[in-house]
């Protein structure tokens, strides 16, 4: 039996740093849960000078990560570092050097998680990564342990911290996307280039997780449609309020007649849904099971030590499987890895939702019959129309909510009305969630 389980910790920033002052802090409490103290042995980063305000043994603090991968003592490999090559390396190498891994990394396990999950089989080795998805929110485990004996019918995520404060913003306060994003990034909540996060691609990232593991598939990540909230309006916001939604960007997955749906874009949704209702830089993840029904997981979605939390909590259960020799008794991609199947991702093209349409127009007779007509040429059924006020000659804006229709059916419309003389820019869309009145 071991006496002991041995970490080392690749990447000294700002969850590393979260990592190790839980290990070192809670490290009496953690032993009593794993049945065996859990040992930080040795941290790799290229800075070792600057204080991190975490008290470390002398002799911990390495430049060189072969110290950790060849090091006998160490039994768990944690991969901070982010990016790709050098982190997809560190991991596969631990793989090969008989080391479990835990990383945070859901951009490396977004497009390279297949191969990584496959290299731990072979290897017999465990994987954790909790903190890839939620931060602090214990997703992972509820998809590969709590939920295991359910379907998960669909998945509804604020998986994007940053996005959901400005957004928020926006809502109550009123302002602009650029106004709030310079705000965001004057408080920490955003980054200096904010691509990843206001463009969707972080959210994308951590839903392809989601969907390889509640439905067993292996998911091309390109084939995710995204969209991000950098076209999202206070006029739009202003519109949602008046239809009682909330706009929101959402990581959506569903399970359709065996084919899967993922997708990333700005929703609208009832204001009165759990998810519309978080709000600031929290997350919110919504699983719906076949026999559990709906589960909402909400927390803080990142920061040192809600991701050190997971981290650390992933660190525990691969320790408790060491000590009780249970090493891969839950599957690393929440399936046997031989029963992973292959399921269609639906083009977008193919989904079908209900849409907010807002068209600028020149106001003058007949515009509306020729926007109804077009939308009637391509099957798409009128549920809720507004247009507050008549300002003949000039422009004004007509918002159309539709029943459900396809989106190829929208976006052929809109092409064509998008044409026409009487349009003065480009129609807003938002894809609506909720019931078909």
């Amino acid at each position: 039996m071991k006496s002991r389980v041995g970490v080392g910790i690749v990447g000294f920033g700002t969850v590393g740093t979260g990592v190790a002052k839980i290990l070192l802090d809670n490290a009496a409490l953690i032993t009593r849960r794993a049945g065996v103290p859990i040992e930080l042995v040795r941290v790799a980063d290229l800075d070792i000078v600057r204080d991190r305000g975490v008290p470390l043994k002398p002799g911990l603090l390495t430049t060189d990560i072969k110290h950790i991968l060849t090091d006998p003592d160490i039994d768990i490999v944690i991969e901070l570092i982010g990016g790709y090559e050098t982190a997809k390396r560190v991991i596969l190498e631990a793989i090969a050097a008989g080391k479990h891994v835990v990383t945070a990394n859901k951009a490396l396990l977004a497009l390279h998680g297949e191969e990584i999950f496959e290299a731990a089989t072979r290897k017999g080795m465990d994987v954790g990564f909790e903190a890839s998805v939620g931060s602090g929110i214990p997703v992972i485990r509820a998809l590969t342990e709590g939920l295991a004996g359910n379907t998960i019918e669909s998945i509804y995520g604020i998986i994007n911290g940053t996005s959901n404060y400005i957004l928020s913003r926006m809502t109550h306060e009123g302002h602009g996307f650029e106004e709030v994003l310079k705000d965001a990034q004057q408080a920490g909540y955003a980054e200096a280039d904010p691509t990843f996060d206001v463009a969707g691609i972080d959210s994308a990232h951590k839903l392809a997780i989601l969907v390889s593991l509640a439905y067993g598939t292996p998911v091309n990540f390109k084939e995710i449609y995204t969209e991000g909230i950098t076209n999202i309006t206070p006029t739009d916001i202003a519109y949602a309020k008046q239809f009682g939604c909330t706009i929101k960007l959402l990581g959506i997955a569903k399970l359709v007649d065996g084919e899967i749906e993922a997708r990333v874009h700005p929703t609208m949704l009832p204001s009165t849904s759990p998810i519309a209702q978080v709000e600031d830089v929290y997350n919110a993840i919504q699983l719906v099971g076949d026999a559990v029904g709906d589960v909402v997981l909400y927390g803080r979605g990142a920061g040192s030590m809600p991701t050190g939390s997971a981290v650390v909590s992933d660190v525990i259960a691969i320790g408790r499987n060491l000590l009780k020799g249970a090493v891969g008794r839950v599957p690393v991609a929440s399936f046997q890895q031989d029963q992973r199947r292959p399921l269609r991702l639906k083009p977008m093209e193919e989904i079908s939702s209900l849409y907010y349409l807002r068209f600028t127009v020149v106001d003058r007779p007949g515009v509306l019959a020729q926007i109804a007509g077009e939308l009637g040429r391509c099957g798409i059924s009128i549920s809720s129309m507004v247009q507050q006020g008549r300002r003949e000659g000039q422009t004004v804006p007509v918002v159309i909510k539709t029943h459900t229709a396809r989106e190829r059916d929208v976006q052929t419309a809109l092409r064509e009305i998008n044409r026409k003389a009487f349009v003065s820019e480009p129609t807003r869309l938002i894809r609506v969630e909720g019931k078909d009145e």
